[in-house]
């Protein structure tokens, strides 16, 4: 397979199934410009679920407008094995959020932002966030990998979030895991 044959990737929600990235990113601005007075999270997480004879990836896609709802949909990707060992999981999801991440081009961030810009006056912000389903307690068996995926989402210029505050994969994207 050539670069170029990239396997399509596709979305979908509650609404609409099979959409192109170009649709998603439609989406994200139509919601967008509905009220371009606001306090804007576009948020890009990837959980997990380890099955039988599969593993189940689900990146989701969030953009919320603060106190003011939201618009989501997900990625689905299928392992054909089950992916046991934490470091390879954790590593493959934060793989799979950079993946999208790296759809929203320099161009696309700054549709984005030009679509609040007229109104950071009024208080409008806009914020892309990469959320990591990792915690750094004492308890929590991903901690050590907490610095690795944090300074990956750095490298790409996202802000990392990681539990408690990295929602859209440990909820969102894990309730379409089961």
């Amino acid at each position: 397979m050539n670069i170029e044959e990239k396997p399509s990737i596709t979305f979908r929600n509650l609404q609409e199934r099979n959409m192109s990235f170009e649709t998603v990113f439609t989406r994200i601005v139509s919601f967008m410009k509905r009220n371009p007075i606001g306090h804007y999270r576009l948020m890009i997480g990837t959980d997990s679920q380890v099955h039988a004879k599969h593993t189940t990836f689900i990146t989701g896609i969030v953009i919320q407008n603060k106190g003011k709802g939201a618009w989501a949909c997900i990625r689905k990707v299928i392992v054909p094995r089950k992916v046991l060992r934490l470091h390879e999981k954790i590593s493959y999801e934060t793989t799979l959020t950079e993946e999208v991440v790296s759809l929203f081009t320099e161009e696309k961030k700054n549709q984005l932002i030009d679509i609040v810009l007229p109104y950071i006056y009024q208080g409008s912000t806009f914020a892309i966030e990469g959320h990591i389903d990792i915690g750094s307690g004492a308890r929590n068996k991903t901690r050590e990998f907490v610095n690795e995926m944090v300074a990956r989402m750095e490298s790409i210029g996202i802000e990392p979030k990681i539990k408690p505050d990295s929602f859209v994969a440990s909820s969102y994207a894990n309730k379409y895991t089961k």
